[in-house]
């Protein structure tokens, strides 16, 4: 053997061995399914593990909640959020509501107990978080959550209450924080939009997380044709954030997050849908925006046409989402 070859086979060893230390390798997308439970009932849940992930490298975390007549499946095929997840490397957490506790599978968003922090269906969310955390490598300055319609309430929830736990959050179709207290009134709302004032939803949503000095971002998406999820219903989620990150930044209400954009501008899907998109930036950081898509009912714009809740002819939620949320950290 050459003096040469020898060096090459020593250098090929060597990289086998590198090879070997580094860890497992990257693996392609997969499915986990779990289920948590507390003094507060069991959920089950699917977690989202992107390909290439590796252990050791900390990844954002989005919590992926689903409307009514929906499940983790339906919802990851409707938005088509895995494939963004393989391509943007996170993990998605999609939690499931059992039919046992809503026999359409609607999270139970007007319940008293769902709406204070560190008890029932929302506390239980949070513990899936813990559990993802407790087993994958997760970024804690980048965990998120969005959801449509009655997901979309409970994301309003869990970033008024869990402020501490997600850096921003995306509602779809839904509704401000405590929208309504009753079964009867959160009814009324989706029709009619709430009774209650989003400014002191806005202080009861502070107040929930602890009243801390910080600010929560927003991602607000809805149809101005909505069926379903009166459009006012929007508005009310936009106003009652930004009355939380006006508290949120002094401590006082004294309108230093004006209820005012900061910038409006328009656009169109290619061949599709029109909307207006309205930015309230505060400190330089687009705070809270929201995306009014014309002409569309209640639906998941750009979402994929052979799932429910479709609006094929809309900009694509996904990415809109994933472009506000990665902007965020906390």
């Amino acid at each position: 053997m050459k003096r040469s070859d020898g060096v090459f086979a020593r250098i090929g060893v060597l990289l086998l061995v590198l090879v070997a230390l580094s860890g497992a390798p990257a693996h392609a997308g997969s499915w986990v399914h779990g289920n948590y439970t507390s003094v507060w009932g069991s959920r089950g849940f699917q977690l989202w593990v992107p390909t290439g992930y590796q252990p050791g490298q900390a990844l954002p975390l989005v919590v992926a909640l689903h409307g009514c007549f929906q499940n983790p499946d339906q919802f990851a095929g409707l938005s088509r959020l895995n494939q963004k997840a393989d391509a943007e490397k996170f993990l998605v957490l999609y939690p499931n509501q059992a039919t046992i506790t809503n026999g359409t599978q609607c999270w139970n968003f007007m319940i008293a107990t769902n709406q204070e922090r560190g008890i029932g269906e929302p506390s239980l969310i949070v513990g899936m978080v813990g559990w993802v955390k407790s087993r994958y490598t997760v970024d804690n300055h980048r965990v998120y959550v969005g959801g449509v319609s009655a997901g979309a309430v409970m994301s309003s929830i869990l970033l008024a209450c869990y402020s501490d736990v997600f850096a921003a959050g995306m509602v779809g179709a839904g509704a401000m924080y405590k929208a309504a207290t009753t079964a009867s009134g959160s009814a009324y709302a989706m029709v009619f939009g709430s009774i209650y004032n989003p400014d002191d939803r806005g202080r009861d949503a502070w107040e929930c997380s602890g009243r801390p000095r910080w600010q929560v971002p927003v991602l607000v998406l809805h149809g101005t044709e909505d069926t379903v999820v009166n459009p006012i219903n929007g508005e009310q989620v936009v106003r009652q954030f930004l009355q939380t990150n006006d508290y949120g930044d002094d401590g006082a209400n004294n309108d230093s997050v004006p209820y005012a954009p900061t910038r409006v501008w328009y656009g169109s899907a290619p061949g599709g849908r029109a909307y207006t998109v309205k930015d309230y930036q505060y400190a330089g950081r687009l705070l809270v925006q929201k995306y009014e898509l014309h002409g569309m009912d209640h639906a998941w714009p750009g979402g994929d046409p052979s799932y429910l809740f479709s609006d094929p002819s809309g900009p694509d939620a996904t990415s809109i989402m994933w472009d506000f949320l990665k902007q965020h950290s906390r």
